[in-house]
């Protein structure tokens, strides 16, 4: 084991456990949020700064407030990221703990994917075209193992797999090599009616907080409106009120009814990850963050327990 993850739906309770497991644990946070990154998408990407000081003590999170808001950001950035601050961690003798919501940031990590950025190639695009996507899934099939249908259920999907496969073998010094990742994984869920429940005071206070002026000073610092509405959820209905294309109530009732949307998808991406073999081990959201802890440590210590080989590591960074 090198890497504790916490996961679950937004809203959930997830940021507050991830950093009192990191005062037990004297270590420090990555951040697995997409928008997080961005200065100045506080309340919009529910960053929760508070929950990150314990006891009096501030918790360390990398990968918040990296990047100014506008630019764009995708998994293969974060890979490398991650393991900056991954080594960072390490080197400190301390266990790092990531958190966060973003499941393909979350799966990139956790099942070691080897990413590369491949940027387009317009010329290959076009003499793919004249093929019928069963031909170019035959085509993508001959060049790496296809483990699900998500390359390849439609032409744009499955043209782009073949240029990445294309570029991967011309160029095949240019794929990182990163460190292989064994993590413990435990999860924060709550019965469906708390939830929604969590959600809608989560969104009232955000809004009481200032989330429509912080989208406006987004706005009046030179991001556009299609940039914001890109980021979705929060930034796109506020967005819209802001520049009158919804009212208030409807902004309101229709970001909720998304952010339930949104933590449904979530659930359905962990489940889909324990399908895959990845073992997450649930926390009840209600139990009292002690009990919380207490579950988290004894976890902990039953794999170690397993794993005599590595226990003796593991003990000695969180000793250190």
């Amino acid at each position: 084991m090198n890497l504790i993850t916490v996961l679950g739906p937004t809203a959930g309770g997830k940021t507050p456990f991830a950093a009192n497991l990191a005062y037990n644990l004297d270590t420090e946070i990555i951040s697995a949020d997409s928008r997080q990154v961005y200065r100045g998408m506080d309340l919009g990407s529910g960053k929760d700064i508070a929950d990150y000081t314990v006891n009096g003590k501030d918790i360390i999170c990398h990968l918040v407030d990296i990047l100014p808001a506008g630019e764009k950001y995708n998994v293969f950035r974060y890979q490398k990221d991650f393991f900056d601050a991954f080594d960072e961690i390490h080197a400190k003798g301390k266990m790092p703990i990531m958190c966060g919501g973003t499941g393909l940031y979350l799966e990139s990590i956790v099942r070691n994917y080897q990413l590369v950025d491949v940027p387009a190639n317009p010329e290959l695009r076009a003499s793919l075209e004249k093929y019928s996507l069963e031909e170019l899934k035959e085509m993508l099939a001959k060049m790496k193992t296809l483990h699900n249908n998500t390359d390849t259920d439609t032409k744009k999907r499955a043209i782009r797999g073949i240029e990445i496969e294309t570029y991967i073998k011309e160029n095949p010094k240019i794929v990182p090599q990163y460190p292989k990742i064994d993590s413990l994984i435990f999860g924060i869920k709550n019965p469906r009616p708390l939830e929604r429940e969590k959600i809608r005071k989560r969104l009232e206070q955000r809004l009481q907080e200032g989330m429509v002026d912080e989208m406006r000073k987004l706005m009046e610092s030179g991001i556009s409106e299609e940039d914001l509405v890109y980021y979705g959820l929060e930034y796109k209905y506020v967005t819209l009120y802001a520049v009158g294309k919804l009212s208030y109530d409807d902004m309101v009732e229709q970001l909720y009814v998304a952010i339930c949307q949104f933590a449904k998808r979530q659930m359905t991406w962990y489940r889909r990850m324990e399908r895959m073999g990845i073992r997450i081990y649930w926390i009840d959201g209600q139990l009292p963050m002690e009990r919380k802890i207490q579950f988290a440590k004894e976890i902990i210590t039953n794999y170690e327990l397993r794993n005599p080989n590595c226990a003796s590591q593991e003990r000695s960074i969180r000793n250190s």
